[in-house]
C-alpha cells in the first residue's frame, strides 16, 4: 500500500487542542468519535483510489456529468463502513442516482460526500482528484476530510480544531497578509459559460487564475493555504461540505450568492448550482464581491445585502 503524508499521531494531536465548550460532555466524545472514523474511512479508499486511477470505465450521467465505476465503489464503501459503526446517522452521496425526490436530513449526524471529486480528471488520467467527506452536525458542517490525489496528502480540519495538510499544521495567516496581490491564486470555475467570461477577464487583471477541474481542491488549497480564493459559480452540496468547515477553521470566509445550503434540511442529487466565493478572509472575499459586482444572499432571509 502506498504511504500517506499523515503521521499516527497527527489527528488525535488536533483533537487535543479542540475546544469543548460549545458541546455538551456527552456530545463531544461523539464527535470525535465520527472526526477519527472520518479519517480511517476515507485513509481506506487510498489504494483502491490509485489503483483504479485512469483505468476505471466510466458513462455519462443524464445531468451530463461523468461517473466511473470507481465512484460507484468508493460511494458504497464509505457509506456501509460509515453506517456501520453509526447506525443512526445519515450518508449522502453524489451517486445516489436512485434518489428521485430529496431525502429529508433527521439525524444529528449526517455525512455528506463526493466519492472522486474532479471525476473527468480521474477518467483521463489527471492528477488533479479527490476524495471529500464531510460531517454535519445538525445541519451544519463541523469537519471535512479531502484526500489529496494530485499530491498524495491528507488534509482534514474544523472549527476548535485547527486543520492539517499532510503532517503540517496549518497556521492562519495573519490579518495583514490576508488581501489581493497580482501574486495571489484564485480558483475559478472551469468550464464557465460565456457569461461568466466578464468576470475571469476582472479577475485575471488582479490576481493570477488557476482551474484544475476539482471544486473541493479549490475550496480546500483556500483552507491549507495554497490558493488565496476561489469564485465557483457551478458548485454542488457535496463539493464544498468538507471544505467549507476546514476554510472557516483558518480564518477564511464563504459568502454565498445564491441562497446559502447550510444548515442542510434536505439532501437532493437534483440540487441547484452553488454560486459561492471563499478566501483567506473576509476582506478578501469582500474585495471580490466588489470586483465582481455580486452581492451576498444571507442565511436568515435568502434576500440580497451588502
Amino acid at each position: 500500500m502506498m504511504s500517506v503524508s499523515l503521521t499516527p499521531t497527527a489527528l488525535e494531536s488536533a483533537l487535543a487542542c479542540a475546544p469543548r465548550a460549545s458541546t455538551s460532555t456527552e456530545a463531544a466524545p461523539e464527535l470525535l468519535a465520527r472526526i477519527q472514523a472520518a479519517r480511517a474511512v476515507v485513509l481506506s479508499q487510498v489504494e483502491f483510489f490509485h489503483r483504479e486511477f485512469g483505468r476505471a470505465k466510466s458513462r455519462w450521467k443524464a445531468d451530463g456529468s461523468r461517473v466511473t465505476t470507481a465512484d460507484l465503489a468508493i460511494s458504497e464503501n464509505v457509506a456501509r463502513a460509515l453506517l456501520s459503526r453509526f447506525e443512526q446517522d445519515q450518508c449522502f452521496s453524489e451517486e445516489l442516482e436512485d434518489s428521485t425526490a430529496p431525502l429529508p436530513v433527521t439525524a444529528k449526524y449526517c455525512w455528506v460526500f463526493d466519492p472522486i471529486d474532479g471525476t473527468n480528471n480521474y477518467a483521463l488520467g489527471l492528477s488533479h482528484s479527490a476524495i471529500s467527506l464531510g460531517l454535519l452536525c445538525d445541519g451544519v458542517p463541523v469537519y471535512g476530510v479531502i484526500y489529496d490525489g494530485a499530491r498524495r496528502v491528507l488534509m482534514h480540519g474544523g472549527p476548535g480544531f485547527g486543520v492539517w495538510d499532510g503532517e503540517r499544521r496549518v497556521e492562519p495567516k495573519p490579518e495583514g497578509e490576508r488581501k489581493l496581490s497580482e501574486a495571489s491564486l484564485i480558483g475559478f470555475h472551469s468550464p464557465y459559460e460565456s457569461r461568466y467570461a466578464v468576470q475571469a477577464a476582472v479577475l485575471a487583471e488582479v490576481a493570477k487564475l488557476r482551474a484544475l477541474g476539482a471544486s473541493a481542491l479549490h475550496m480546500a488549497y483556500v483552507a491549507v493555504g495554497l490558493f488565496d480564493a476561489v469564485v465557483d459559480h457551478n458548485v454542488k452540496i457535496w463539493d464544498i461540505a468538507a471544505a467549507v468547515p476546514m476554510i472557516l477553521a483558518t480564518g477564511g470566509a464563504v459568502h454565498y450568492l445564491t441562497p446559502p445550503p447550510f444548515p442542510l434540511r434536505n439532501f437532493d442529487v437534483n440540487m441547484g448550482r452553488i454560486f459561492c466565493i471563499a478566501g483567506n478572509g473576509p476582506p478578501t472575499v469582500s474585495k471580490l464581491r466588489q470586483l465582481l459586482g455580486v452581492r451576498r444572499v444571507t442565511a436568515t432571509t435568502h434576500s440580497r445585502t451588502e
